[in-house]
Formats: C-alpha cells, structure tokens, sequence
C-alpha cells in the first residue's frame, strides 16, 4: 500500500485489508451541495474506487460559505457541481475513477445506476421527494444508504440497511424529518462537516465489512445549542411499509409521481423538466436566444439567458431553471414564450 493511506491503513479497523478493500468499491452521491461536496472530497481522499457523483445545480456565489470543493471562478463561470467537483478531485486523487452526471437524480435514472454494482448510496439532497425514490431503489435493489441532512446549526445522519433497519417511510410517522431548508433557515459550515463526519465514518465501516462496528441510532444534534441525541428507533420498522415491508409497492419508484415543474424552496426559482429527458443543442438555442432582448452567456454546460428580471438556465437534458420567480406559471409562461 503507498504512502498516500498510511495513516488511514494504520487504523487497526481499516489496515490494509480495509484499504484494498475500500479501493474495490464503488459509491454513489446523489447531491454536490454542502454534503455533497465534503461526502466526495473524504472518500476521494480515502481511496474510494469509484464515485459516482449526481447534481442537477450550478456553482453559485451563495454556495462558496460552506460547499468545500468550489472556488470563485467555478462561480463565475457557472459551472455546474458535477464538473467543478470532479475537476478537483481528480487534482486530489488521480487513481479515483470519477463519473459526474449534470442531471437530476429521477426515479429510472436512480434504479439505472443501481444495477452498476453501486455498493452504498449517499443522500446529499436537500428535496425530501428525491430522498424518498432513494429510499425506495436502495430497498428494491438491496443497496445500503445514508441519510444526512443539516440546517441552521442542526444536523441528523441514520444508515439504513435493506432487510435489517427501518427504512426512510417507515420513520415518516414518527421522526420530524422534513423541515426548513438551508435556503429558508441558513446555515453555518460546522453543522455540514459534522453530519458528513458521520456518513463517511458509516461508510467507511460498510467498505471494509465491519456491520458490528456500524451506528444503530439516528443520531441527531444542534451545534449552537450544544445538544446531542441519539435515538432508537428499530422498534419503527413497519411490516405494512409499501416500501420495507412485506407487500411492496415502491411508491416513489411510480413515474407518475415524478414533479416535472417545480417552485425551489427559498430561491425564488422553478424548475421546468421535460417528461422525457432530450438532448438540448446549446448552440442552436443561443443563436436563437441572441435574436431576442437580453443577454445570453454559454458554456460547455450549459446556458445563460438573462433581461432585467429573470435570469433562465438552460441544459442540454433539457431542464430550465427560471431565476426570479417561485410561481409555476409564471415560469412556465416565460419558457413557452422564448422557446415555442
């Protein structure tokens, strides 16, 4: 073993065993925000074998507080996360195989890469609909994930296991798990390093196959206020879950549930999304954008099309957000006049 994982082979639990094994494994981050980005720069670091990375969002100046792998030019150019975090962390481990996808995590799309020999899925979202089809592929394919989530300065992590733990519906009842946002609430940068502390930390212990080791509360904390709490909650585990239990339905797994426009919580924003995903030609639509009053900027990624009080961003998946509004309509009223 080189020298770049001496230390971390040096930890008795791990130890070269741990480290080739950790090596053979393949990971998948759903979210490059705040999480995100800490989640994939400690696995990077520790050697993981592959990363998948999902983040439908761009670099924007409001992420530079606490969102670690980004800089100011990714802000500026508007890169999107998936390539401004790979970008960095092929800088910070070569031998990492990276794939970096600029979409948004769907329920097909999730169960896709859940048949590509994913080992543990990580959630880094900040929309609980997309942790609920998380939970709901995580179940149907026998895949562990862990659940991490943060605001303000309270935070809360819990590793579920397919067959042995309650999964994320059967909490529901029970466990305030849906709440402010970091965009509604704000946030201080500690509270993410914790919570990512503790997924990496479970993560680590599923790649070298130590389940004895592994945490079996939901473990929850608020830094500013200097409490602490770890919670048992096996009793939860419900045998009527339609997505754990003995009839399983995977409810978030159905197309028909998935939003294809959407207002963003706290960002004065709406999502627009295709029902079927397409292959935007960016170059085209700028030539046609620059026929209309206002300002277009473009990159490999994806485009800008900004007049005195909206701002649109286009992919080539075909997605749009629309800066400067959270009401639906009025959105989709402003795409189908630039675009129809």
């Amino acid at each position: 073993m080189n020298e770049r994982y001496s230390r971390q082979v040096l930890f008795q639990p791990i130890g070269t065993k741990g480290q080739n094994l950790i090596r053979q494994k393949h990971v998948m981050i759903i979210g490059l925000g705040a999480l995100g980005s800490s989640i994939a720069e400690m696995l990077t670091r520790a050697g993981i074998g592959q990363l998948t990375m999902i983040d439908r969002d761009y670099v924007d100046w409001s992420n530079l507080g606490r969102q670690q792998l980004y800089e100011e030019e990714d802000a500026e150019l508007h890169l999107p996360k998936a390539i401004a975090a790979k970008q960095r962390l092929k800088k910070l481990n070569s031998d990492v195989v990276i794939h970096a996808h600029v979409m948004e995590a769907t329920a097909n799309d999730l169960e896709e890469f859940a048949q590509h020999n994913i080992d543990i899925m990580l959630d880094a979202t900040d929309n609980f609909d997309i942790r609920m089809i998380i939970n709901d592929v995580a179940q149907k394919w026998d895949i562990p994930w862990i659940y991490g989530a943060c605001v303000g300065s309270y935070g809360m992590s819990y590793t579920i296991i397919p067959g042995e733990t309650p999964c994320l519906q059967c909490l529901l009842n029970t466990v305030p798990l849906n709440g402010p946002t970091c965009d509604t609430a704000g946030i201080i940068s500690p509270v993410v390093q914790l919570v990512t502390a503790h997924q990496v930390a479970e993560a680590l212990k599923l790649l070298v196959g130590d389940h004895a080791a592994l945490r079996k509360e939901l473990v929850a904390f608020n830094l500013w206020e200097n409490r602490y709490q770890s919670l048992t909650i096996d009793h939860l585990k419900q045998s009527d879950c339609p997505t754990c239990g003995v009839q399983r339905t995977y409810p978030y797994l159905i197309q028909d549930t998935e939003v294809k426009t959407e207002a963003l919580c706290g960002r004065d924003t709406v999502q627009i999304r295709p029902y079927q995903r397409i292959e935007r030609d960016l170059s085209l639509l700028e030539q046609q954008l620059k026929r209309q009053n206002g300002v277009v900027k473009r990159n490999n990624y994806l485009l800008a099309y900004s007049t005195n009080t909206h701002r649109l961003v286009f992919f080539h998946d075909g997605r749009v957000l629309v800066h400067g509004t959270n009401n639906v309509a009025e959105a989709s009223k402003l795409y189908k006049k630039l675009i129809e």
